[in-house]
């Protein structure tokens, strides 16, 4: 029988308030149950609440270093536990453990990152313009942040949200997505047995519509932190932002790589392929557009054709290259816009359909597009999916003039040979993550992430010192002496 998985609230593990129940299942294989979560309502959000706005006067009260060295102590935990988180995440969310593992230990580095972080957390002193008086500046937390995470990245995202918040010195609410909360489940159970203190952190899950919303709208929240659909995003901000809450959102993409004739066409496909592909496509930072020069288009059409049809599809934990996409709604969704796009008059080059593998599971078959026009739905609208637009151009300057011209502006990259034609690409690109011969996937932790136009709230990034200033308000100390 599967596990029944409690909501943590004030440093105890309890029932909802509902008395509902959801199951998680393994998007491999519908048959297995990974476990089951609490249905809750408004009424468990707002315990959650209160036990989080009860604690955080102690909690910021707390020396950094000590708030460090419980991101530390939880840290080495998850690091002992790494090969038990992998296969939890692959089997909850459908990843390879060979896309899971990296990801578990980026929430690993990312603990110990802000754990030492928590230990230089402090203030500035400034030079005074007249004498006898000493400037200061110092950090200070905000108090209670509401953190509303999404499914695809289901023990990063929680991470790179739940460590710059505690080791500021706030206290947390925070939602995990329901289609995969269990390996999210596990980051608290760490948080608990480091000994974070009862009410600093709260974990509800349950829908977003009850919890979420109440989350972002409650008088005791102080910041939220969301990442997911655009949709959801902009609803969140303005629930939110009524109350002049301080709010972070990332949200969607439709990320391009651009080939130009100086790239080597073979490194391109293998960065093309990995970025559109790797973890079922269902990234926000995914290459969901190649725009390919002419002189290299037939070329690297034929090429990223053979390296979709080399992947093996199948369960991860099976040792495939590929794993399923994570709900029935997401593999409708996907399939849907193949067949808008077929419609529209796109060249379907390879895919477009369910495999034939012996799993009861969300599969899809790895998807490449030719003939593309760039106000067609597939190269204007984000596919949750492994599906790639293939786009011609006859110059640099149209390349950019695609790139730039669909709604959304996380991640962009270029390959090419030309070390002027990437300076003016980044220079050009309206995107708030420019990769230059690499994939438009992969971040590195302690710089700042985020996006513009659709893709961002435009207000504060995440990840590195950026997280830090989003989770904290500065003071300003006058002191004559």
């Amino acid at each position: 029988m599967a596990e029944t998985v409690t909501n943590y609230i004030d440093g105890e593990w309890i029932e909802a308030e509902t008395g509902e129940t959801f199951e998680v299942r393994n998007p491999a294989d519908t048959n297995d149950v990974v476990a089951t979560f609490q249905q809750s309502g408004a009424e468990d959000a707002e315990r959650a609440i209160e036990a989080a706005n009860e604690a955080r006067e102690a909690w910021a009260d707390t020396p950094g270093p000590e708030r460090g060295a419980i991101l530390n102590d939880a840290a080495k935990l998850l690091e002992e536990r790494k090969d038990e988180l992998t296969e939890a995440l692959s089997r909850e969310e459908g990843k390879t453990p060979a896309e899971a593992a990296p990801e578990v230990q980026r929430a690993i580095d990312i603990f110990y990152y802000y754990a030492q972080k928590a230990r230089d957390y402090g203030g500035r002193v400034k030079q005074s313009s007249v004498s006898g008086r000493q400037l200061s500046t110092r950090r200070e937390p905000l108090g209670v942040a509401a953190l509303i995470t999404p499914w695809n990245y289901p023990i990063a995202i929680p991470a790179w949200k739940l460590a710059p918040a505690l080791a500021t010195g706030n206290t947390v609410v925070f939602k995990p997505a329901s289609l995969a909360p269990n390996v999210g489940r596990k980051l608290i159970e760490a948080l608990d047995e480091a000994g974070i203190p009862d009410g600093v952190v709260n974990m509800v899950t349950g829908p977003g519509s009850e919890v979420g919303e109440t989350f972002a709208t409650h008088d005791d929240v102080h910041v939220v932190s969301f990442t997911g659909s655009s949709s959801v995003g902009h609803n969140v901000y303005a629930s939110a932002t009524d109350d002049e809450k301080r709010v972070q959102t990332e949200m969607g993409g439709k990320n391009p790589t651009v080939v130009m004739p100086t790239a080597d066409v073979d490194k391109a496909i293998d960065i093309v392929g990995a970025g559109a592909f790797g973890v079922t496509g269902q990234a926000c930072t995914a290459t969901s557009r190649a725009i390919v020069h002419e002189e290299v288009y037939d070329e690297f059409v034929d090429g990223i054709v053979d390296y979709a049809e080399s992947i093996e599809i199948g369960p991860g934990l099976d040792g495939a290259d590929m794993g399923p996409q994570v709900s029935e709604s997401e593999l409708e969704s996907t399939l849907e816009y193949i067949k808008i796009a077929e419609d529209e008059g796109a060249s379907l080059e390879t895919g477009g359909d369910r495999p034939e593998i012996d799993s009861e599971g969300y599969f899809v078959e790895p998807t490449v597009f030719s003939d593309v026009d760039s106000d067609m739905r597939i190269a204007q609208e984000e596919v949750f999916g492994p599906v790639l637009a293939v786009i011609r151009v006859g110059s640099y300057e149209e390349a950019i003039e695609v790139a730039n011209g669909v709604p959304y502006g996380l991640s962009a990259g270029i390959v090419t040979r030309d070390l002027s034609e990437a300076n003016r690409f980044a220079d050009d690109v309206e995107a708030g993550v420019v990769k230059i011969n690499e994939k438009t996937t992969g971040l590195e932790l302690h710089v700042p992430f985020g996006g513009v136009k659709d893709s961002s709230s435009n207000t504060y990034r995440e990840q590195g010192d950026a997280a830090i200033d989003f989770f904290t308000t500065t003071k300003t100390v006058y002191l004559n002496y």
